[in-house]
């Protein structure tokens, strides 16, 4: 079956010419020129990546990122024309998984595509092959590194694969200190990263929420202010 792609662009060349290297790629795709559009499709179709664009008449990619991820997991790509860091950092506090600037190079947007789809597939679809795996325990929690499946109390805990990532890291951390700065840069490596952006933050706020866990009375994750976050031996 091949991976459904959704693409969101108001500009039509653009739309229609990343349409056309993905669909080279035996991927099937539904373009959309209009948020409204990219709205009733997210709510009627399945599917496995979504590419935004920020810069839309009406409502923008953000809206649209937020509303995906009210009901999906899977990977949204934003685009914008702006090379602005605050517009970055906004859209991964929402949810999204990577970010490219206009102009860019279609091959570029592809390979990346391929690589959150890769990523999805590990963390969603893991391999019988792959049960004999690691676990991290803590608590009620158990985590599975290779198939990436986390479970709380014994019920399956549905995350993001940032949101994973994270909560992995805090787990292979245990009874030590990650500061924000680590924890960014153990999800998207050295991009997008200033100290004065509050995204892990916004990440550990939807982990807490999943996880019924509170800031004042933490079973799980232990803010320690003005250093970063733990989970206790």
């Amino acid at each position: 079956m091949k991976d459904k792609i959704l693409i969101v662009d108001d500009e039509r060349e653009i739309a229609d010419l990343v349409t056309f290297y993905l669909e080279s790629e035996n991927f099937e795709i539904i373009t959309c020129y209009s948020a409204e559009d990219a709205l009733r499709n997210v709510e009627s179709t399945e599917f496995d990546l979504a590419i935004l664009d920020i810069m839309l008449p009406g409502t923008n990619g953000f809206e649209i990122c937020k509303k995906i991820r009210e009901n999906h997991t899977y990977p949204v790509i934003m685009l914008t024309a702006k090379d602005e860091e605050i517009d970055k950092i906004r859209g991964l506090m929402l949810g999204a998984d990577d970010y490219m600037t206009k102009p860019f190079r279609p091959l570029e947007l592809v390979a990346r595509v391929k690589a959150q789809l890769r990523r999805y597939k590990r963390y969603n679809q893991p391999q019988a092959e792959e049960q004999d795996s690691s676990l991290l325990v803590h608590g009620g929690l158990v985590i599975n590194v290779k198939t990436h499946e986390c479970l709380l109390n014994e019920k399956p805990l549905i995350l993001t694969p940032t949101e994973f990532s994270i909560l992995k890291i805090l787990c292979e951390h245990k009874g030590e200190v990650v500061s924000s700065e680590e924890l960014f840069h153990g999800v998207w490596k050295d991009e997008y990263y200033s100290k004065s952006n509050n995204t892990i933050t916004v990440h550990i706020r939807h982990l807490r929420e999943k996880m019924n866990d509170s800031v004042e009375r933490p079973k799980y994750i232990k803010t320690i202010w003005g250093v970063g976050y733990k989970i206790e031996n």
